[in-house]
This record gives structure tokens, sequence and C-alpha cells, in this order.
């Protein structure tokens, strides 16, 4: 398959790495040639420097006979330029553009084929902000998945002494729990796979998999280990753009507090967000955390843009 991949930065070098190791035919267009030649050194692939929203550019870069275009720049705007032009000017198959700004992901009928013509985007921080989403519902949880938009959950529990179903085989969830319509669906037991049956015993610190309806994965939790308190109250250190998306998205639910060590970037938090009190400071001032009663929040999230102030905040 010909594939051109639009940016040269993290996620463009990883999804290159991965597409070269499957014998694909691969172009990067960047316009720096330094990032360039580095991946050039590590892989086989074409290298094209330039604007990626220039139809010159991608024709270069053999957009006329490619079979799907990856626009994945630092630049919203470029990648949704890049996949019209594929599109009006090279009928390019296919087009994934990667999406930062709610406002697209928000307005699904702008990359439609008769306005951006974008096939799959890809929004990171959309799918970062879920899953801590998810997390803050089951924060017991070790993973979290969810099918048939969000009415079936899968999650990893790792079972400790205590849950009730812990020492007894599977079969007796059905005893304990009658009206739950749950699945052990595999274990992992000292790092190894297991597929359960009915007489598989569930011992203390296994992880177990389990399948059930969102609305009663609680329930199944319960039997596996003893559930703490649920979060009512959370504190974000970063107002970014995961940090600002998390918070709207669980301030009529839990009690928020946001800090941001810009200024600028706090009062437009403390503008848009209608129920979250807004800080300004630093998620590493340990008089600041302490002032704001850090030990009465339930969770604490470091989802600043610098993963060593996340570390030494957390």
């Amino acid at each position: 398959m010909k594939i051109i991949i639009l940016g040269a930065g993290q996620v463009g070098s990883s999804v290159a790495e991965n597409l070269v190791s499957e014998a694909n035919d691969i172009t990067v267009v960047d316009t720096d040639p330094i990032l360039l030649q580095t991946m050039q050194n590590k892989h086989d692939l074409r290298a094209v420097v330039g604007n990626a929203a220039s139809p010159s550019v991608l024709r270069q870069a053999g957009a006329e006979d490619a079979d799907l275009l990856i626009a994945v720049t630092q630049s919203d705007q470029i990648n949704l330029c890049a996949c019209k032009i594929a599109k009006s000017v090279f009928n390019l198959p296919t087009r994934i553009a990667r999406l930062r700004s709610a406002d697209y992901v928000e307005h699904p009928e702008l990359l439609s084929e008769s306005n951006f013509a974008v096939d799959f985007s890809i929004c990171p921080e959309q799918i970062v902000t879920d899953y801590i989403g998810k997390l803050i519902r089951f924060p017991t949880a070790l993973q979290v998945l969810e099918f048939a938009h969000g009415q079936l959950s899968l999650v990893a529990v790792r079972a400790f002494e205590g849950g009730p179903l812990v020492g007894l085989p599977i079969s007796e969830l059905r005893t304990h729990k009658p009206l739950v319509e749950a699945r052990i669906a595999a274990i992992y037991r000292q790092e190894h796979p297991i597929i359960p049956s009915g007489n598989t015993v569930i011992e203390h610190g296994d992880e177990v998999f389990c399948l059930a309806p969102t609305s009663q994965i609680r329930d199944v939790m319960r039997e596996l280990r003893r559930l703490e308190n649920p979060i009512r109250r959370i504190m974000i250190a970063g107002g970014g753009n995961i940090g600002y998306r998390l918070a709207r998205s669980i301030e009529d639910r839990y009690e928020v507090k946001v800090l941001e060590r810009e200024q600028t970037r706090t009062g437009f938090l403390a503008v848009n967000l209608k129920h979250t009190l807004v800080l300004h400071g630093d998620a590493t001032d340990e008089d600041l955390l302490a002032g704001e009663n850090i030990e009465d929040m339930d969770m604490f999230l470091a989802l600043t843009n610098d993963e060593e102030d996340n570390i030494m905040a957390a």
C-alpha cells in the first residue's frame, strides 16, 4: 500500500515506524529537513520537505497514485486543508486527520466529503479525556473499554482477599448476583493468561477481565474486591486541552478544582468552566496544595504538559 504521512513529529514518526515494518511504501512530508533525515536514517522511506497543505508538495509526495493519506501535523488547519486537497485535486481514496481542537470534534458535519473530506478523524486529547473519565467512574479498575455506545463495558480488576468471589469458582457469581448479566472473559495469573470456565477458581492477585452492562459493572467489581468510596472531589493539575476537556465533562457530577500556572489560561478556564473552581499556581507548590486541602481530595490528576512536573505533583 502506498501511504503518505504528513508530519514527522512524535505521532508521525510512530505511525511511520509501524507501517514501514509492514512492507508499505511510505512517504513522509514535513517542513523540518532534520526530522526527515533522522527518520530516513532509521527507516526505509521517502521524505519530502515542504508545506503539507500545498498541492505541489502533495504531488511530489505521490498523491496522484497514493492509497492512504495520514495527516498528523501539529496544525489542525493544515491537516484539514491537506485532506480536502487530497480529495478534490488527487481523488486520493482514504484520508485520515489528527485533530486537536474540540470545535471540529463537536461539529462532525465539517468533516464530510462535501467539506473537508476527512474519512476518519483522530483526536488524541479527546481519547485520553474519555479514558480518564472512565477511570474516574471505576477508580479501582486497571483498564476500561466500552462497547455498544457505552452500554457494555469490559473492565480489568485486580482480585483481592475480602472479595466475596475470591477463592470460589466463577460459577458462584450467578449465585451471588442472580440479576447481573456478567461474564468473566479472561484471567491473568502471574502474567500468564487463563481461559476461564465455570470451575475456574479466582485467586488473590488475579487480574480478572469482566464483561457486563455498564450499569452493572460496579456490582461485579464488588465481588472481586472491596470497593473504595465513590469519587466526589477531584483536583486537576493543568488546564490545557486535556485538563479543560475533562473538567468540562465532569464538573456537573463532581466537585472539581483546576490548578493552572499560566495567568492567561487561568482566565480562559474561569470563564468557560461554569461549576469548577479555577486556581492560579504551580502544581508542585506544596504550600499551595496544602492550602487547597489536597488531603480532602478523592482523586488528584496531574495533566500538565510537563511530564516531570506531573510526576513530582503526583
